[in-house]
């Protein structure tokens, strides 16, 4: 698969790269993270929050509204799913990794979705961007042995447990968590996900 760079102007309809921040704060203190085998994703981190970039990201990121802000760490070379919110994500890579993103426009009508669709694109590590409401995506790509970081800040309860019954048809199925839609392969083994991606997994080299 090609792998563009998200300064690439082919980037734009799925994000933006991030001006004007200072994530020297991030940087430092995700290294007192982990960086498990597989993948983690914790929501909310206090120490991550309380930083003076953190409240940048709620401030000027989004508007003011409450925020949260966490990682997700690992190895990981699938794609495995694709997850959306009604919100924009911002991303703060730490490492360099690579993101297999892709249109919520080319979701079908019975929720499926083709993966030879799928874009990947280059972070390279102290770059900060927004990801769209409307880009599909999910963790991340490590592109070293080592393994990636990323500190993702969403509106405060994004991505934590269900407090209402998700649905079992259209759209409903697809709730996973709060302000998370997902479309899963069903190589995954996602525990009560919506198996609705049809073709490859794609896994990168």
């Amino acid at each position: 698969m090609k792998i563009q760079n998200v300064t690439d102007a082919s980037f734009h309809k799925y994000g933006k790269v991030l001006e004007g921040f200072d994530f020297s704060g991030f940087m430092k203190e995700m290294k007192h993270t982990p960086v498990p085998d597989d993948v983690v994703y914790v929501p909310s981190v206090e120490e991550l929050e309380s930083l003076e970039v953190g409240k940048e990201m709620q401030n000027r990121g989004f508007g003011g509204i409450p925020v949260q802000i966490g990682y997700c760490n690992g190895h990981n070379k699938k794609l495995n799913a694709l997850e959306y919110h009604r919100c924009s994500e911002i991303n703060v890579a730490v490492t360099d990794m690579v993101l297999l993103l892709g249109s919520l426009q080319d979701v079908e009508k019975d929720f499926t979705y083709d993966t030879s669709k799928i874009e990947a694109f280059f972070v390279p590590a102290g770059t900060g961007i927004e990801v769209y409401g409307t880009t599909l995506h999910y963790a991340p790509c490590h592109v070293q042995d080592g393994g990636f970081q990323c500190v993702v800040v969403l509106p405060k309860g994004t991505n934590t447990d269900l407090t209402v019954k998700s649905g079992e048809t259209g759209e409903d199925r697809l709730l996973l968590m709060k302000n998370k839609w997902l479309i899963a392969h069903e190589e995954a083994g996602i525990d009560g996900a919506f198996n609705g991606l049809k073709g490859e997994n794609i896994t990168l080299d």
